[in-house]
């Protein structure tokens, strides 16, 4: 499979609560369920820091509409606290895990940026200022 030019990896949040428990089938399943064909991320951070792959990374992702060609699409699981408001920041797992794996792919990508999805939509999605990832 051709290895696609990417520029960008755009954040997202799963918009469930931190006392929830969903993997990344999970939104397989939901994306599935709104007729896709598969996940539309390519990685599903979970709270306790576990990085599960979505889809490939050499597929165009479905997570963010005019931008999917040239980005990862990287989902926070949660994005609720327990009260169902919106949290702050994700776990620290989270960003631990979130840090190691921007590593990893700024290494295969040297020039790409990271946003959060509300920087592309009228979402707040993923729910908290994704600077707040390297405070």
């Amino acid at each position: 499979m051709k290895t696609r030019f990417i520029d960008k990896i755009i954040i997202h949040c799963a918009d469930t609560r931190v006392d929830q428990k969903f993997t990344s089938k999970d939104i397989d399943r939901w994306h599935k369920e709104r007729g896709w064909s598969e996940i539309g991320y390519h990685y599903v951070i979970l709270l306790d820091g576990t990085i599960e792959k979505g889809r490939d990374i050499n597929k165009i992702g479905a997570h963010c509409k005019g931008y999917n060609k040239k980005s990862i699409g990287i989902c926070f699981m949660g994005g609720k606290k327990a009260d169902n408001s919106e949290w702050d920041k994700p776990t620290k797992e989270q960003i631990k895990s979130f840090k190691k794996l921007d590593v990893e792919l700024s290494k295969k990508y040297p020039n790409i940026t990271i946003h959060g999805h509300y920087e592309y939509s009228s979402k707040s999605c993923p729910n908290f200022d994704i600077c707040k990832l390297y405070e």
